[in-house]
C-alpha cells in the first residue's frame, strides 16, 4: 500500500523464524518499533515460525504467504540461515548508528533493512509481496529510480559483488535485464560469464518482488501436494516436511534458458536431491512450481548496496564503547563493564556486564572475540561464555584441529578429539561443533567467564575443563533464552541512555534527550530514569542552569508519560498548594530538599494523563524558579555608589527611547543567553519624534510608597494609583499581574525597602529617606509593542529611585540591574530590551555561555551620513494585535531544554546572523542589513512557532515590493512591524497599501528617529511628571 509521501506502507510486515522459541520475543521487538513509530501503526505484524527446521527459504516463503493471507482474510516473508555471532539473529544484531527517530531505539539490521526497503527501494512498486532476507545491510544513499509502470511478474534486486565473493555464493545471469539463469558456487569461469559493464557480478540476495498475480499463484500452491509440506496447515494434516529454495526452486523455474527437464531432474548445490532418499517427492514438488508459475517474465535491476557476508563484518557491531589502541579499532557491543579493562587491537567483547569481573584478568591478545549468552538447559539459566579468534572459520572442516587462538590447545588437542566431538563423532569436525565452552562445575555450579579464561592460556587446568560440562557454539546457539537476551540488552539500552543522560546533562551538552525519554515511557523504564535526574538535579548546587535544566527535563518524562496530546496543555497553572513546601525550599537554597520534595509529591500524581500534565507543569515552574536565581548571578556586576540626596519635593525625572532589534534577538534569552550564549544588534530609536518611555520620583514628607503608572498618549492616557503604606502591601511584587507590581519591584530590587525586614514600612522610609516616595512611570506605545517596554521602564524607574535617593550608576549596572528586577518579579525574559533602550545608537551585544551572566555592550561607530540614511529608511506600522511574550517565552524555554536539534541550530543561527548584521551596518549597506532583517524574521518564527498572525502576514506580503527587510519587533505575534525601505520616507506610501488590504483591523504608520542618547535625564522640576508630558 502506498503512502501519500512516496514511501511503501506496509499492509503486512511478516518475520520469518526458524526456531520456535525466537516468535514471543521477536514479536515483541516488532511490536516496540511500531509503538516508537518506527513501523506504520496500522500495519499487521506477524512472526511465524518455520513448521519444520529445514523448510528452505522457499518453504518459509510460501508458510508466510499463508499465514498473511489467513491473517488478512480474518484480518509476511524471509528467514536465514545460523548465525553464530549473535543469538537472536541477524534481524537484531546491534548496528553503529544512530538515527533521529522521535523515539530512540538500538537500531538492528531489520530496522535498516526496513528503513531502506520503505525508503528507497520499494517505493512506487505496486501491490504484491517483497521478500528480503536480513543477511544483508541495504546501504543506499538515494532513492532508487525503479521503473514500475505496466509491470507483471517478478523482479529480483541484485547486489553488485566481486568474482571472488560470488564463488561462495550465487549470480543472476541475464539478458538484457531478464533472468536467464541463476549460478550458485559455480566456478570462476562460469560466474564471470554474469559480469555487468564495470565487472562485478549480480548476487543472488536481496529484495525479491513478487506481483500480486504471481503471489497469488504461488499461495496456491500450499494445498498440492508435496508443497503442502512446507506449511504448517501441511504439518498439522501429516504431509511430510519439503524442502524448497526460494532462489534455486522458485525463482528458477521462471528463468528463460532453463528447460522443464532440466529444472525438475537438475543437481544443484544447496538443494534438495532429486535423486536422492527424497528424490520423488522433490521432483514432483518442483513439477508442481514449474505448471504453476512458469509464465511471467523475471527481470533485474542493480542497486549499489553494502552486504553482509557469511562470516561477520565488524560493522554489524554496535559500539557502545569504541577505543584507538596504535590506529587500530576495537569494539565493545552490548556490554557494560567497569574499568580498567586493557583490549587488544581487532578485538571484539559482547555480551559482557559488570558481573563479568574477571575480564580484567583475562589473557587477552589480539583478535579475540569473547561473548557472553544466555541459554536455558531445563529449568536452569546459565550465562555461557565463548571465545574465538577474529579470523577463525567456524565452519570449515578441520583435519588437523588447530586452534591458534586457544593456547591450551594448541599442542595436544589432536591427541584428545574425543572430548571435544565425542566417541560418536562420523561426520567431519569443525569449530561450530566443537564442545569446547565449560557451563556447569557438577560440584560447584555455573562456571562463569573464568570458563574461557584457561583456555586463552590463564589460570585453570586441563581436568577441570574436562569435568565441566560443555556446550559448543551450536549449542549454545540453539539453547539461547532469546526473550531473555533481548530484554537484557532493552536494559542495557536504558542504562546507557541514562548514563548519556547524566553526561549530557553535567556537560552542558546540546543533545536532545527527548527521543531517549518517549522510548522510556514507552517500555515502562521511567522509574529509573526520573531517580537519575532526580539525582542531578539534587546535585547540582554550584550549577543551577544544570538543575534547572533537569527539572526541565523531569517535566518532559511526564509530558511523555502522559502521551502525545493527551491531559491537555503543557502550558498552565503552576501554584497548587501541595506543591508549595518544595518550591520554598527551592526558593532558600535548598536545593537537595527541594528536589526530593519535589519527587516525594510527583508520587500522586502519576495515575492519569491529566494529573501528569499538571505535575509537569509545576516541573516547570520549579525550573523558573532556579533559572531565576541563576540569571540572578547577573547582579555582580551591579555597581551603585552614594551620592547626596536632592531636596525633598524635587522630581528626578529620565526618559528612555524604545528599541528595534534588527537581528539575534532569542539568543539572549535565559537559559540560551548562559548555555549557549548570545549576540544581538539592535537600535535606540524614538517613535514619531518622542522618547516613549520615561519614570519619574521624588522624595515626599509622608512616609508611605505612592506608586502611579500610566499608559497610552498624554491626552488620552490611563493611570493605576497604587498607595503602599504597609510592608505587606509590596509582598506581591513578584506577582507580574498585581497592581503596581513593576514598580513595587523596582522598590525591592532598588533596596528602597526591605520587605522581610521586622522594622515597618513607615520607620524604614523615615530611617533610610527622611519620607516616603512617589514614584510615576509612563510609556505612550500600546501594551504588547514588541519594542520592549516594560523592560525599559523598569530601567528608567530604578535610574529615577537612585538619583532621587542620591545613589549613583552607570548604564552597564543598569542593564544587569533589570535582569535581576525581571528575575524577582518572575517575568523572566533576555536582556536585549534594557540595552536596547538604556543605551543609544546601534549596538552589539553580547553574553557568552556561562555564569554569573555578564552582559557586554560595543555601541558601533557608525558615520552621520549612514545614521541619517537608516532613519529615512526605517518604518514603524502597528498591526493593531497584541502580542504576549510570556507565552512565547515558555515555548521557547521549553523547547531549548529539550534541545531540540532545530531550536539548537537556530540559536546558532541566530548569533551568526547578529555578526552578519553588525557587519552590514559597518560596511553601511542597506542592502545586506534588509537581508539580516528578513533572515532574523524567519529564525523569530522557528523559533516561536504562532508569532504571526495571517492579518500581519497580509500586510508583510502587501509591503514585500516596498521593502529590502521587515519584521515583526520582539518575540512576534503581534505589536509593531518594522520595515527598511527600499527608498527614504516611504511613510504614505506604507499607509496607502495597507488602506486597501481587506480584513486586517485598525494599524498605525509611524515615522522613525534613531536616538543617539539613550537614558537621559530631565531638567529638574518641582512639578508634577505628567504635566511635564502634557508639555
Amino acid at each position: 500500500r502506498m503512502a501519500d509521501k512516496g514511501l511503501l506502507k506496509w499492509t503486512v510486515i511478516v518475520l520469518t523464524c526458524q526456531h520456535r522459541d525466537s516468535v514471543y520475543a521477536f514479536q515483541r521487538e516488532l511490536e516496540v518499533r511500531q509503538k516508537r513509530g518506527v513501523l506504520p501503526e496500522d500495519a499487521l505484524l506477524l512472526t511465524v515460525p518455520d513448521p519444520h527446521a529445514r523448510l528452505g527459504s522457499g518453504g518459509a516463503t510460501l508458510n508466510a504467504l499463508l499465514v498473511a493471507a489467513e491473517h488478512l482474510s480474518a484480518r509476511a516473508g524471509y528467514s536465514g540461515r545460523d548465525f553464530p555471532w549473535d543469538g537472536c539473529s541477524r534481524a537484531f544484531c546491534w548496528m553503529p548508528v544512530q538515527r533521529s527517530d522521535a523515539v530512540e531505539g538500538a537500531v538492528c539490521c531489520l530496522d535498516l533493512l526496513l528503513d531502506c526497503l520503505s525508503t528507497k527501494i520499494c517505493a512506487g512498486s505496486p501491490p504484491g509481496v517483497w521478500v528480503c532476507s536480513t543477511d544483508v545491510i541495504l546501504n543506499i544513499p538515494t532513492r532508487q529510480l525503479i521503473s514500475w509502470d505496466g509491470f507483471s511478474g517478478v523482479r529480483v534486486v541484485a547486489l553488485p559483488g566481486d568474482v571472488s565473493f560470488a564463488v561462495n555464493h550465487g549470480v543472476y545471469l541475464t539478458d538484457a535485464e531478464v533472468l536467464c539463469n541463476i549460478i550458485y558456487k559455480g566456478s570462476k569461469e562460469k560466474i564471470s560469464c554474469a559480469a555487468l559493464p564495470d565487472g562485478k557480478v549480480p548476487l543472488v540476495s536481496g529484495p525479491v518482488f513478487f506481483s500480486r498475480t504471481v503471489a497469488e499463484k504461488l499461495l496456491q500452491t500450499h494445498v498440492t501436494s508435496p508443497l503442502d509440506g512446507c506449511t504448517y496447515l501441511g504439518m498439522d494434516s501429516g504431509a511430510p516436511p519439503l524442502e524448497i529454495s526460494l532462489f534455486l526452486d522458485i525463482l528458477l523455474c521462471l528463468c528463460s534458458d532453463l528447460t522443464e527437464h532440466e529444472f525438475i531432474n537438475g543437481e544443484r548445490t544447496g538443494c534438495s536431491s532429486p535423486s536422492g532418499p527424497q528424490g520423488a517427492v522433490v521432483r514432483s514438488g518442483r513439477a508442481v512450481l514449474w505448471r504453476t508459475l512458469r509464465g511471467p517474465s523475471i527481470s533485474m535491476c542493480t542497486v549499489s548496496l553494502f552486504f553482509l557476508g557469511k562470516l561477520f563484518f565488524l560493522l554489524f557491531f554496535c559500539p557502545l564503547l569504541i577505543t584507538c589502541l596504535n590506529n587500530t579499532v576495537i569494539k565493545m557491543c552490548q556490554c557494560q563493564l567497569q574499568g580498567p579493562v586493557q583490549v587488544h587491537s581487532g578485538c571484539l567483547l559482547s555480551g559482557l556486564d559488570l558481573t563479568s569481573s574477571c575480564i580484567q584478568r583475562l589473557p587477552l591478545s589480539s583478535d579475540i572475540i569473547i561473548q557472553g549468552h544466555r541459554v536455558m538447559l531445563g529449568e536452569l539459566k546459565l550465562r555461557v561464555f565463548t571465545a574465538f579468534g577474529a579470523h577463525d572459520n567456524l565452519e570449515v572442516n578441520l583435519e588437523p584441529v588447530t586452534f591458534h587462538f586457544l593456547y591450551n590447545f594448541e599442542n595436544n588437542i589432536n591427541k584428545k578429539m574425543y572430548y571435544l566431538w565425542g566417541p560418536e563423532r562420523t561426520e567431519p569436525c569443525c569449530l561450530l561443533d566443537a564442545r569446547l565452552f565449560p557451563v556447569f562445575m557438577p560440584h560447584s555450579g555455573p562456571v562463569g567467564l573464568e570458563g574461557v579464561c584457561w583456555l586463552l592460556g590463564g589460570a585453570g587446568g586441563l581436568d577441570s575443563w574436562r569435568e565441566a560440562w560443555r556446550l559448543s557454539l551450536r549449542d549454545i546457539l540453539i539453547l539461547t533464552d532469546q526473550q531473555r537476551e533481548l530484554r537484557w540488552r532493552e536494559n542495557l539500552f536504558f542504562s546507557v541512555g541514562r548514563r548519556r543522560a547524566v553526561d549530557t546533562l553535567q556537560g552542558h551538552m546540546n543533545l536532545s534527550l527527548q527521543p531517549f525519554f518517549r522510548a522510556a515511557a514507552l517500555a515502562g523504564q521511567q522509574e529509573e530514569l526520573l531517580q537519575v535526574l532526580d539525582s542531578v538535579a539534587a546535585g547540582s548546587s554550584g550549577d543551577l542552569g544544570v538543575a534547572a535544566r533537569c527539572l526541565a527535563c523531569i517535566a518532559d518524562v511526564l509530558g511523555c508519560l502522559a502521551g502525545e496530546g493527551k491531559g491537555g496543555l503543557r502550558s498552565g497553572p503552576a501554584a497548587n498548594p501541595s506543591w508549595a513546601p518544595a518550591f520554598k525550599l527551592l526558593e532558600e537554597g535548598n536545593l537537595p530538599a527541594g528536589v526530593q520534595g519535589l519527587a516525594n509529591q510527583r508520587k500522586h500524581w502519576l495515575s492519569r494523563p491529566d494529573l501528569l500534565v499538571r505535575a509537569a507543569r509545576h516541573y516547570e515552574g520549579a525550573g523558573q524558579i532556579l533559572l531565576r536565581k541563576a540569571v540572578m548571578s547577573a547582579r555582580e556586576f551591579v555597581f551603585i555608589g552614594q551620592g547626596e540626596m536632592p531636596p525633598m519635593g524635587e522630581w528626578q525625572e529620565v526618559e528612555c527611547p524604545a528599541r528595534l532589534d534588527l537581528s539575534g534577538g532569542w539568543s539572549d534569552t535565559p537559559p540560551i543567553a548562559f548555555e549557549h550564549g548570545g549576540l544581538v544588534v539592535n537600535v535606540a530609536i524614538k517613535v514619531d519624534g518622542k522618547r516613549p518611555i520615561g519614570a519619574g520620583v521624588r522624595r515626599i514628607p509622608e512616609p508611605h510608597l505612592l506608586l502611579v503608572s500610566s499608559s497610552g498618549k498624554p491626552a488620552c492616557s490611563i493611570s493605576t494609583e497604587t498607595l503602599c503604606e504597609d510592608l505587606t502591601d509590596l509582598e506581591d511584587y513578584c506577582q507580574p499581574h498585581a497592581p503596581g507590581a513593576l514598580l513595587k519591584a523596582v522598590c525591592v530590587c532598588s533596596e528602597l525597602v526591605c520587605v522581610s525586614s521586622p522594622v515597618s514600612l513607615k520607620e524604614q522610609l523615615l530611617q533610610r529617606w527622611g519620607g516616603g516616595l512617589e514614584i510615576h512611570s509612563w510609556s505612550s506605545l500600546p501594551h504588547g509593542s514588541g519594542l520592549g517596554t516594560s523592560s525599559i521602564l523598569a530601567g528608567a524607574a530604578l535610574a529615577a529611585v537612585y538619583r532621587c535617593t542620591g545613589r549613583s550608576y552607570d548604564t552597564n549596572s543598569l542593564i544587569h540591574d533589570v535582569l535581576y528586577l525581571e528575575q524577582i518579579l518572575t517575568t523572566g525574559g533576555g536582556w536585549q530590551d534594557q540595552v536596547g533602550g538604556l543605551f543609544g545608537g546601534v549596538k552589539l551585544a553580547r553574553s557568552a555561555a556561562q555564569l554569573p551572566l555578564r552582559v557586554e555592550v560595543e555601541q558601533l561607530s557608525l558615520s552621520q551620513d549612514f545614521l541619517s540614511v537608516l532613519q529615512q529608511h526605517l518604518l514603524l506600522v502597528y498591526t493593531g494585535k497584541t502580542r504576549l511574550a510570556r507565552n512565547l517565552l515558555q515555548d521557547v524555554v521549553r523547547s531549548w531544554y529539550a534541545r531540540l536539534p532545530s531550536i539548537v541550530q537556530n540559536a546558532e543561527q541566530l548569533v551568526t546572523n547578529a555578526e552578519e548584521c553588525a557587519e552590514a551596518c559597518r560596511d553601511e549597506s542597506l542592502l545586506r542589513l534588509g537581508r539580516c532583517m528578513n533572515t532574523y524574521w524567519q529564525q523569530k518564527k522557528l523559533m516561536a512557532p504562532g508569532c504571526e498572525p495571517a492579518a500581519v502576514r497580509s500586510m508583510m506580503n502587501a509591503l514585500q515590493p516596498l521593502s529590502l527587510g521587515q519584521s515583526l519587533a520582539g518575540a512576534g505575534g503581534g505589536g509593531f512591524l518594522f520595515l527598511l525601505a527600499r527608498e527614504p520616507q516611504q511613510k504614505e506610501a506604507v499607509r496607502e497599501i495597507l488602506t486597501n488590504i481587506q480584513g486586517i483591523g485598525s494599524f498605525g504608520v509611524h515615522s522613525v528617529e534613531l536616538d543617539m542618547d539613550g537614558i537621559s535625564i530631565i531638567q529638574k522640576s518641582s512639578e508634577h511628571p505628567e504635566l511635564q508630558q502634557m508639555t
